[in-house]
C-alpha cells in the first residue's frame, strides 16, 4: 500500500532498523514508566491472590499494551491466562470463548457451559495447581446484562473462595458504569482498582527517545520544542504520540530535513494530523 511504502522509505531515510512507535514490541523493549510499572504491579497482586480487579485509562493510555507485557511475563507453570476481547460479548459468548481457549467444547446451554467453565477452573485452580486469569479488555463496553453477570462469575461457593482471577481493562467509562446503584453488589465485590494516567512532559521526551532507539536510531530526531508541541498536542497520550511523530517524520523526509523542530509539529498538526 501507499502508507506502507511511505513508511518504508522514511525507515530508510533515517537509517531505522525497523518501524519506529510500532505496536508489536517485545516486553523487553518497551518503555517502564512509572505508570507501566504500577499498573503491572497491581495486575501481578490481582493475579497472584485471585482476586478482582479493574484497569482504567483514557484512549491511547497504553492499558491493552501494558496487559499484553503482562500475559507474556505470567510463568505458564503457575497461570492460565484467558483474555477476551469482544466489544459485543454476551454471558454466552463469556463462557463459550473461555472454554475454547482451555481446548474444550463448550456445551450449548449458556447455564450448562457455564456449570462446565466453574468446574474447569475449580479443577485447575486444585487439581492442576494453576491459577486461571480471566483478562476482559475493552470491558467498558460491557452490557449492563454482561456486567452483572461477572457478579455470578465471582460467586464461587458463596464467595467464601475464588479459584480464578478476574480483570477487566477499559477506558474511564467503565468506572461510571460501575458506579450506578444498580451494579452496586458489583462494584463491591472489585478488590483492587488501577487507572492508568497519560504521560508526564518528560515522561513524553522518553517516550520519543525510547522508541526511536528501539528502532536503531540513536540521533535525537525530535528538538526540545517539537516535543513540547508534541505532548501538548496528545496530552501524553501513547497511541496519540506514536501517530503523531511518524506523520512528523514523513513530513521532514518530505522536504528533506534531518530534524523535526517544532515548526514542522505544527505543519503537520494544520494540515496533516487528524
Amino acid at each position: 500500500s501507499a502508507t506502507w511504502r511511505a513508511n518504508a522509505m522514511f525507515e530508510q531515510y533515517f537509517g531505522f532498523s525497523r518501524s519506529p512507535f510500532s505496536r508489536d514490541l517485545r516486553p523487553r523493549d518497551l518503555l517502564d514508566l512509572p505508570g507501566a510499572k504500577e499498573m503491572r504491579s497491581r495486575l501481578n497482586y490481582v493475579a497472584s491472590r485471585r482476586l478482582f480487579g479493574v484497569f482504567t485509562g483514557s484512549v491511547g493510555a497504553g492499558k491493552t499494551t501494558i496487559a499484553r507485557w503482562f500475559v507474556e511475563e505470567l510463568p505458564q507453570a503457575k497461570y492460565k491466562p484467558l483474555y477476551l476481547h469482544d466489544s459485543e460479548l454476551t454471558p454466552r459468548n463469556l463462557y463459550w470463548e473461555c472454554l475454547n481457549q482451555l481446548g474444550v467444547k463448550p456445551r450449548f446451554y449458556r447455564g450448562d457451559a457455564k456449570r462446565q467453565l466453574n468446574a474447569l477452573l475449580i479443577d485447575m485452580a486444585e487439581g492442576q495447581g494453576k491459577i486461571p486469569v480471566v483478562i476482559i479488555d475493552e470491558a467498558h463496553l460491557l452490557s449492563h446484562q454482561m456486567l452483572e453477570e461477572i457478579r455470578f462469575l465471582t460467586n464461587f461457593r458463596m464467595d467464601s473462595y475464588s479459584p480464578m482471577s478476574l480483570i477487566l481493562i477499559g477506558q474511564t467509562e467503565l468506572l461510571s458504569a460501575l458506579a450506578r446503584p444498580s451494579l452496586l453488589a458489583i462494584a463491591q465485590r472489585v478488590n483492587v482498582r488501577y487507572h492508568l494516567p497519560y504521560f508526564e512532559p518528560d515522561e513524553t521526551a522518553q517516550y520519543i527517545l525510547h522508541h526511536l532507539k528501539v528502532a536503531g536510531v540513536s540521533a535525537t530526531l525530535f528538538t526540545e520544542e517539537a516535543v513540547k508541541v508534541i505532548h501538548e498536542a496528545t496530552q501524553g497520550a501513547a497511541r496519540a504520540i506514536g501517530s503523531l511523530c511518524s506523520c512528523c517524520l514523513l513530513h521532514a523526509m518530505s522536504i528533506g530535513a534531518r530534524l523535526v523542530d517544532d515548526h514542522a509539529v505544527k505543519v503537520v498538526l494544520e494540515n496533516e494530523y487528524r
